[in-house]
């Protein structure tokens, strides 16, 4: 299809009521209790997926809500949209969107945190998507654990998270999830959304990050190993690494690391954090690597 042919099915997208209009006369507000805060500014959605790059393959997106976002894929062009929510309301207001983009739209009722987006579809496989705050950085890690299943990740969250997630040694915000993330995968910061652009108003400004997977791991190293290690090292990150460490070896373990008993866990890279790992071995059964 030439790239200035407009997708089958977006005149009928276009010619729908407004959010606005479809959420007032169905009633459906956000409820706080799902993490809800609707995006009803079609540029603001239009530009999230035009971040995501290349919509062809599957894209799924977590929590379409009343169908902001997942307008904005389609009309960008993307191939195929699984929309997974966990609100039945949804499917009555997605109704309309769901009959005039026909095979390229499918709404699954489900709980993302217990649906594997990894298995979705055909590659290749990416995820966009308006993240609950209570649940996103959870969604995350599970997904960076089947992280070669996807082709890209693009995703909202809190700035502060966002920044965490794309930290580097040495800054403020570097820490466990900017190991986890970086271990598997590229991150960067595509730009902020302020809170008024929300119904209702979040209380923070939010940030669209775009994660693209590696081939491999950057380093060797047993996953569950990588994450308790880290949890232990930045659950205590003002001291030094002998004494946040010490459940596991402490001083002895950084030693054979080659790793500085006196540093601190925010300026090691991540090279380092998975030596660590492979000193350590997989924790013993019963300890819980995402406690």
């Amino acid at each position: 299809m030439p790239a200035t042919e407009p997708p089958p099915g977006n005149a009928a997208i276009e010619a729908l009521p407004t959010l606005k209009q479809l959420v007032g006369e169905m009633d459906m507000r956000a409820r706080k209790s799902l993490g809800q805060n609707f995006l009803f500014d079609l540029n603001l959605t239009r530009r999230i997926a035009r971040g995501a790059g290349r919509l062809d393959g599957t894209t799924i997106e977590v929590g379409p809500g009343p169908g902001g976002l997942t307008r904005a894929l389609l009309l960008e062009g993307a191939q195929k949209v699984i929309a997974v929510e966990k609100d039945f309301r949804a499917g009555t207001v997605l109704a309309s969107l769901l009959s005039a983009a026909g095979d390229r739209l499918d709404l699954i009722e489900a709980d993302a945190l217990k649906t594997p987006l990894w298995e979705m579809g055909d590659a290749p496989r990416r995820v966009v998507a308006n993240l609950p705050y209570n649940i996103a950085t959870t969604l995350l890690i599970q997904w960076l654990g089947h992280a070669t299943a996807f082709e890209s990740l693009t995703l909202m969250f809190q700035k502060e998270v966002a920044e965490r997630i794309t930290a580097q040694p040495g800054d403020s915000a570097f820490g466990r999830l900017s190991i986890l993330t970086g271990w598997m995968a590229d991150a960067a910061i595509l730009f902020d959304i302020p809170p008024d652009a929300f119904v209702p108003a979040p209380k923070v400004t939010s940030s669209v990050v775009h994660i693209r997977p590696l081939a491999a791991p950057r380093h060797d190293c047993d996953r569950t190993a990588l994450e308790h290690v880290t949890r232990l090292a930045f659950g205590q990150r003002r001291k030094m690494l002998r004494a946040s460490l010490k459940p596991i070896g402490g001083e002895a373990l950084l030693t054979r690391a080659g790793i500085d008993p006196q540093g601190r866990p925010q300026d090691l890279d991540i090279a380092a954090f998975c030596r660590l790992a492979r000193e350590i071995g997989i924790p013993t059964k019963g300890q819980s690597p995402l406690d």
